[in-house]
């Protein structure tokens, strides 16, 4: 009903009742009490009991709002308080999903970096069984220790065998210049300042500039694939995906581009510093970039969708990064930094895990054995050094001669059997002997790449004076 009971209690009965002496219609709780205290019908002072009293049954009855709730004012600071509280359970939920999706991928990329140790580790055992049956109890350690390996990778690094296709030292010490390729940037503005090779196809070269641009270039059939264009600063580093037909690229333009080689057209453009980016590395899965900066980040982003998943700095020395390197397994990395220190971090706690200290000068490059025991570094004080990443210690210092500038040019082969350094010149390492095997002064100008091809067959390098050598049998 929608009467009241005004001489009660003016509002809508929630129990109604009528009563037989007035017709009127009571909340049967007040009635009651004042049937109790009076013996009448209140509104006309009749004598009235209990019994008389008669029920109505009718659905719940919805209460009127206060005359307060009806008004505009109250109406929309209503709509505005449940608005406010839609929006706060939306960041909530947007919090809950960033979180989700970051342990996602911290998730992924270690089962990952785990899934490339065991099958490492499988082939080796499946080798050594068939080839080396006198060697079982070896065989059976290496099993052994796999699930300790994968936990302590960060002290142990991963094992590899070294292949019967790799070049011989006595055939290596015996390469020479044998094509040289100086049409590949502009003139106008000189100097090659970046390279990588395709680790799937070693015959394609990646370059990058000082005139701004990163070129594709096939070493068998002599052309420049692609040229690719939108940095708006000179191209400081550039890597070739493994598997994919895409490059990357970073500028102190402060900019990481991601650059489909088919299209010939930048597909993605990861903002992940506010500075010059200095270093520029790609996850053991093919998926995430790993880039340093001057303003003094390191940070991990998803290249397909240019995300910038985590970034972080060493409050303790605030000081610019100057080059950045992954481990083979993906776990951890190595950034250099301007004021001479090599940090070891975990990816996944995002922690700094060690330090190296012992250089002079800005780190210029960092180089990880594909063993996963060498860390090799270079610095501007004209030396190159070799940590042995079980103990953390510095093992071995090449003293290189004055003024010998160490660029990014710092790379093992992909067996970790020998280690080639850039600069002044170029010079190759046989690792273990640390003794030098080769050495090439054609460059005219400072050596800013050098790279092995599949097995060790041939050695590129690039340079301040715009040329891209091969060097070979």
């Amino acid at each position: 009903p929608s009467c009241t009971c005004p001489a009660v209690s003016n509002e809508v009965p929630e129990h109604p009742c009528v009563s037989p002496v007035s017709n009127q219609v009571f909340e049967r709780r007040l009635i009651e009490k004042y049937i109790a205290e009076n013996g009448t019908d209140p509104m006309n002072r009749q004598p009235l009991s209990e019994e008389q009293l008669i029920d109505i049954k009718v659905s719940h009855p919805i209460r009127p709002k206060a005359p307060s709730s009806t008004s505009i004012p109250a109406i929309l600071k209503a709509l505005q308080d449940e608005w406010d509280a839609v929006m706060l359970h939306s960041f909530t939920l947007r919090q809950q999903l960033q979180t989700t999706r970051q342990e996602l991928s911290h998730a992924l990329y270690q089962h990952d970096a785990a899934c490339r140790v065991i099958a490492r580790l499988t082939k080796e055992v499946t080798a050594a069984r068939e080839g080396k049956r006198h060697i079982h109890p070896h065989t059976h350690m290496l099993v052994h220790s796999t699930h300790m390996i994968i936990h302590t990778v960060a002290r142990k690094g991963i094992g590899k065998t070294v292949p019967e296709e790799l070049v011989r030292t006595e055939d290596l010490s015996k390469y020479r210049q044998v094509a040289t390729h100086a049409g590949l940037h502009s003139a106008s503005v000189p100097g090659i300042l970046s390279l990588d090779l395709c680790p799937s196809d070693t015959n394609k070269v990646l370059t990058g500039g000082a005139d701004k641009n990163v070129v594709v270039f096939d070493k068998k059939e002599e052309q420049i694939i692609a040229t690719l264009k939108g940095h708006t600063k000179k191209v400081t580093s550039v890597i070739y995906h493994p598997s994919q037909s895409v490059v990357f690229s970073a500028s102190p333009d402060s900019t990481i581009r991601v650059w489909s080689i088919t299209g010939g057209n930048c597909v993605q453009v990861v903002r992940a510093h506010e500075a010059s980016v200095t270093g520029l590395s790609l996850h053991a899965t093919g998926d995430y970039l790993l880039s340093s900066s001057e303003d003094q980040y390191w940070a991990f982003s998803d290249i397909q969708t240019g995300r910038v998943l985590t970034k972080v700095t060493d409050e303790a020395t605030g000081c610019a990064l100057t080059c950045a390197q992954f481990h083979p397994d993906g776990l951890i990395f190595g950034t250099g930094t301007a004021d001479s220190q090599i940090k070891i971090w975990d990816l996944k706690e995002r922690t700094n895990v060690a330090n190296f200290p012992g250089h002079i000068g800005p780190v210029t490059s960092i180089a990880f054995s594909e063993n996963g025991y060498y860390l090799a570094t270079g610095a501007q004080d004209s030396s190159v050094k070799l940590w042995d990443l079980r103990k953390l210690k510095n093992f071995k210092t090449i003293t290189l001669d004055n003024n010998y500038e160490v660029r990014r040019s710092l790379v093992f082969d992909q067996s970790g059997t020998y280690l080639a350094v850039g600069g002044t010149d170029i010079r190759v390492y046989i690792c273990k002997q640390w003794s030098e095997v080769l050495n090439f002064t054609e460059h005219t100008g400072v050596v800013t790449g050098v790279a092995f091809g599949e097995h060790a067959q041939f050695l590129t390098s690039t340079g301040m004076d715009r040329s891209l050598k091969f060097y070979s049998l």
